[in-house]
């Protein structure tokens, strides 16, 4: 897929890891089987993680070159610093995409190569349909600060203007676009 995209492009100036998947049923912690742990960290860690391996190496050489650094956003989740028992591969998951992010941006800086993290919090997605009625009635009883889902597009616009240079002085950022989930409140 790497050489398939370089080829089409001729270079790469932002990736963006959007890679993800709930498990297919949500079990107790106790009971989560082998199988669904694998499937969900191949989809949301380790594939994102080998791709990018791959590409940051083409960004490096690039910058070797006297060309200019490209960016890597990755797409995490509120479920990396939230417990949710009956999906934990998931929250595992989503917090090894906040390690990788600090690792590459660490790697990387030398050649100007920026990596954030964006931690969506309750989006109206395919992935949330089946548990939409319960997080209505969450968001209604207050569990955010804006009192209402994310949509895909509040998500785009973070990457925009990470891709348009508005963040040239941070790397290994994390950005919360959640509603105000993340804060704590009394």
């Amino acid at each position: 897929m790497a050489a398939a995209t370089l080829d089409a492009c001729g270079t790469l100036d932002l990736l963006v890891n959007n890679a993800g998947m709930a498990p297919r049923q949500r079990v107790d912690l106790l009971e989560m089987g082998e199988a669904s742990y694998d499937e969900v960290m191949d989809v949301n860690l380790k594939g994102p993680f080998f791709l990018t391996q791959t590409l940051a190496r083409h960004m490096v050489d690039r910058v070797d070159s006297g060309g200019s650094p490209g960016q890597i956003v990755n797409i995490g989740s509120i479920s990396g610093f939230t417990s949710s028992t009956n999906r934990s591969e998931y929250c595992i998951s989503k917090a090894g995409m906040t390690m990788m992010t600090a690792l590459l941006a660490d790697c990387l800086s030398p050649w100007g190569i920026n990596v954030y993290e964006i931690q969506p919090g309750m989006i109206e997605t395919d992935m949330t349909r089946g548990v939409k009625a319960r997080y209505d009635a969450l968001i209604e009883d207050g569990l955010t600060p804006i009192p209402r889902w994310g949509q895909p597009e509040d998500i785009g616009k973070a990457v925009a203007a990470i891709a348009g240079g508005a963040l040239p002085f941070s790397t290994g950022e994390v950005i919360r676009v959640d509603g105000g989930f993340h804060m704590h409140r009394l």
